[in-house]
């Protein structure tokens, strides 16, 4: 896949080797070719008229933004001003974005190429895909599998060269696992790195944005690009650029991997890769400390109560009045039990009534209240960790990628899918999934887990890792 890299795409432009129209024409024709169901929305008029333009620019001699003329994907939870933005959901099947996402700002700013909007579990809800209105995006890889979720169409865009980088969004490993079962680079920045406004929200206090590419140095180029302070985001922050140069000279020093990781329950296949790529990090003169990631047990279950306490409230907001499908009715009560009844899936539906239950009089404090203790006592586990190693590595998921109904039907087995993604969100942490192996021809990604802000020690792990 390195071919399709940023700065070769770049370079093969300005070289005159390609022109922008017959990339952009030849994603189009591979996409309508594979039939995927990765895309919800196409944009083939406006990219193909985008490209003209890039190639009058090139004609002329002048310089190339830093992703001018570079095909992009968004995970349709992100907003784009006139465009459809579905979130993969009934109630929202026909609505058009009123405006841009702080992040499609900055990637039309750059020059980025927008070729559609894709697929996605509804409201981003679900690790497998198959939670979509429209039906689940299939895997490159085996298209009797899941492409992994939530940000499944976007991973499998990139990894079945429908586009050159995609976005997606991560609240408790929606980037990572399915980049993971695509075999893909996907990376989620620390909490407040990257704007959420224009982000249907999820769970406010865990969702971030981040890319899904072909390299490690993509994912630093597209976050370079998006990442920064808002004044329309209030916990966002501002963030100096990740130097490029810097992070392939290896710097990182002391990685944890978890105590006993023979012992964890994941696959066989994905236990050799795991101590493969360590036992070269170590020839590579990297410390290896073992460390106790016990708390990622407590993590997933508290994810569970926080996220959907924060759906519940999040969604309330789609009653079938303001936008959105409505459904006919005799008073006002009896219009959104109809709206939202039809308009949202099974796994929304059942996210809503947990959430509303577990802030309801009288459950706060024993479910809400104290999960955010525990999530408190996460974040301190990691910053006594974090004293100790400069960066963690543990698998991206406990298995490769599953049979598309393997799971859907069982949500406590499909919860444990994220089982080694969701702490990092509670605690806000940067991390990135980087493709290590192949278990049965099937992907399998490793995970670097960082401190909060520290994006560059999680990108110089990744970039060696991705070298070995």
């Amino acid at each position: 896949m390195k071919e399709f890299t940023i700065r070769k795409i770049q370079q093969s432009l300005e070289n005159k080797e390609i022109t922008c129209q017959k990339l952009v024409t030849s994603f189009f024709a591979k996409i309508k070719k594979d039939k995927l169901n990765n895309f919800i929305t196409l944009f083939t008029e406006d990219a193909l008229k985008q490209a003209q333009e890039v190639d009058q620019k090139i004609a002329q001699g002048k310089k190339l933004k830093n992703l001018e003329g570079i095909p992009v994907a968004i995970k349709d939870n992100i907003l784009i001003k006139d465009r459809k933005a579905t979130a993969a959901s009934q109630i929202l099947e026909n609505y058009i974005a009123t405006y841009d996402a702080q992040v499609i700002k900055k990637l039309k700013s750059a020059g980025a190429i927008f070729l559609g909007k894709t697929n996605l579990d509804e409201f981003a809800m679900g690790a497998s895909n198959e939670n979509s209105y429209f039906g689940p995006a299939l895997n490159p890889h085996d298209h009797d599998r899941v492409t992994g979720g939530s940000s499944g169409g976007s991973a499998a865009a990139v990894a079945a060269q429908h586009c050159v980088f995609a976005l997606g969004s991560d609240t408790g490993g929606s980037i990572r696992q399915p980049a993971s079962f695509c075999g893909v680079v996907g990376f989620k920045p620390s909490y407040g790195r990257v704007s959420r406004q224009g982000l249907m929200s999820l769970a406010s206090s865990l969702d971030q944005i981040g890319p899904l590419t072909n390299s490690v140095e993509d994912a630093v180029l597209v976050y370079n690009t998006i990442l920064g302070k808002d004044d329309q985001d209030m916990t966002s922050m501002k963030t100096e650029k990740v130097d490029l140069s810097k992070i392939k000279k290896l710097s990182v020093k002391r990685v944890g991997i978890p105590k006993n990781y023979y012992e964890l329950s994941i696959d066989q296949g994905i236990k050799d890769i795991f101590k493969d790529n360590i036992e070269k990090l170590k020839g590579q003169g990297l410390e290896i400390k073992e460390i106790d990631l016990s708390f990622m047990d407590e993590a997933l279950a508290i994810y569970y109560i926080i996220q959907s306490a924060e759906a519940s409230t999040n969604l309330a907001r789609y009653d079938g009045l303001r936008y959105g499908k409505s459904v006919p009715a005799k008073d006002l009560t009896e219009q959104y039990i109809n709206s939202r009844g039809l308009g949202f899936g099974k796994e929304v539906k059942r996210r809503i009534i947990m959430g509303t239950y577990v802030l309801s009089y009288g459950y706060r404090e024993a479910y809400y209240n104290q999960a955010k203790k525990v999530q408190e006592d996460i974040k301190l586990r990691f910053d006594q960790i974090f004293q100790k190693v400069d960066a963690i590595i543990i698998p991206t998921t406990p298995s490769t990628a599953f049979k598309l109904n393997e799971k859907f039907n069982d949500p406590l087995t499909m919860y444990l899918a994220d089982i080694f993604t969701v702490a990092v969100n509670m605690a806000g942490l940067p991390a990135i999934s980087v493709p290590s192996g192949l278990v049965d021809n099937l992907p399998v990604g490793l995970q670097v887990l960082g401190n909060f802000k520290e994006e560059k020690k999680v990108f110089n792990l990744a970039y060696q890792m991705e070298k070995l």
